[in-house]
């Protein structure tokens, strides 16, 4: 398995390539924009020719060309391979704009090296297809989003929504029939630093209910009691 680090913080990406070899990967480092453009254009080339697997590490403020128009470039060039952007920006419209660029998936620094590890085993557990033209289109029952434009519709029938409730869905979206614990919710949509007793997991997906769900079926977003929430992916019978 191949990673491309794409980090200017020799610090950061020193760390990260010693613990990710020390883990049995064959690594690579990019220290600006341009250098990381070219060392994935290369990457996905060698990764088509030995039908391997990699992800790309892409910090967001990188020197001369930023991580933002590197994953957009990256997209535009026909280059599919999965990215992981790590940044210090961890606001919901920074998340957002990440996502609308290409990104598969995002972490926010300081990070813990084993959800590290993890979100780079979930991108590479995508079937091959799906790693080659990422989902733009996501779709549980007759809900949908649309990542390139961040609009959700359901049955047709448009629903507005911020970008805090975006990134919800989002998250939601990504894992249909999984049971997200309130923690990984609040980690991935809030950051870190948010108070791990807050309930505003709760008032958000109250908020989520609310604007997607048919007031004739059960809520999409199911309460799992004691482990937290999950998106249903077919319909339920009325309790």
């Amino acid at each position: 398995m191949h990673i491309l680090i794409v980090e200017d913080d020799s610090r950061v990406s020193d760390f990260l390539d010693r613990g990710l070899r020390a883990e049995g990967y064959k690594v690579r480092v990019a220290r600006d924009g341009p250098s990381g453009l070219q060392a994935a254009g290369e990457m996905a080339t060698m990764l088509a020719e030995l039908d391997q697997a990699g992800v790309i590490l892409l910090d967001l403020m990188l020197p001369v060309v930023n991580g933002m128009e590197v994953c957009q470039t990256l997209r535009a060039a026909g280059n599919m391979t999965p990215v992981l952007m790590l940044t210090a920006l961890g606001t919901v419209e920074d998340r957002v704009s990440g996502l609308r660029m290409g990104a598969d998936d995002y972490l926010v620094k300081p990070f813990a090296f084993e959800e590290l590890l993890a979100r780079i085993e979930a991108l590479l557990r995508r079937p091959r297809n799906q790693r080659a033209a990422p989902e733009r289109q996501l779709r549980v029952q007759d809900l949908e989003l649309d990542r390139s434009t961040m609009r959700v519709s359901r049955d047709g029938r448009e629903i507005v929504m911020t970008a805090r409730e975006l990134a919800l869905l989002e998250l939601f979206m990504s894992s249909p029939g999984r049971i997200l614990s309130r923690e990984r919710i609040l980690s991935n949509v809030w950051g870190v630093d948010e108070d791990p007793l807050t309930n505003v997991v709760d008032v958000y997906v109250r908020r989520l209910r609310a604007k997607i769900d048919d007031s004739d079926q059960p809520s999409l977003i199911s309460t799992v009691r004691g482990l937290g929430y999950r998106m249903e992916t077919s319909v339920r019978a009325p309790a």
